[in-house]
């Protein structure tokens, strides 16, 4: 199966099977691309915390809202998060980045102020929730990416304290009933000449 027909059959899943685990080799996988995740001038200002733990899953779902069940029953959670001081983020790329990336930042990002570096930050932790989406599509594991969730709380739990919550997806296999299949639910989208453009 090529890849437009697997995201043709991916979806948002609503149920999970909580009887199904993804395998070890699986999330090692996973754990590996999203470390080769892209971001602009290499920058990586963020964490992927994987959480399989039920007792720890538990203490989550009480503060996702509607999710709950679905992080429950999910197989794995993954809380993706962003560095929380600039000074902290700035000490990072010019330990780990060439001259010239963090050259960019300092004449590029910085002179913006705090609340554009933070957003320009969150920004590339985004760009990973797209190649996290796209390979569980490719290695047929369902993915219920969520905002839904109290960020402060997860931080609280997690007790990352250099890190802060953006958003998270639960991953494992829908269950039987899921009402969001498309086979139930059909996918909606806009129509492609609407959203993709020439010039």
């Amino acid at each position: 199966m090529n890849f437009l027909d697997q995201m043709k059959k991916r979806y948002t899943v609503k149920k999970y099977n909580p009887q199904a685990r993804i395998s070890a080799e699986q999330i090692a996988e996973l754990k590996e691309i999203l470390n080769l995740s892209p971001s602009s001038i290499n920058s990586q200002p963020w964490n992927f915390i994987f959480v399989n733990k039920p007792e720890l899953k538990e203490q989550l779902a009480e503060v996702s809202y509607f999710n709950k069940e679905k992080v429950i029953e999910s197989s794995h959670l993954i809380v993706f998060q962003v560095m929380k001081n600039p000074e902290d983020f700035e000490k990072q790329i010019e330990e780990n980045l060439p001259e010239g990336s963090v050259n960019y930042y300092r004449t590029m990002v910085k002179p913006h102020g705090e609340n554009a570096i933070k957003a320009w930050m969150g920004h590339q932790v985004y760009l990973s929730l797209g190649v996290l989406l796209s390979a569980c599509a490719t290695m047929g594991i369902d993915s219920t990416p969520m905002e839904g969730i109290e960020t402060d709380q997860y931080d609280r739990i997690l007790k990352n304290d250099s890190y802060e919550t953006l958003f998270a997806v639960t991953i494992g296999e829908r269950a039987e009933n899921d009402r969001n299949h498309p086979e139930t639910t059909p996918k909606r989208r806009l129509k492609s000449e609407k959203v993709i453009l020439e010039s």
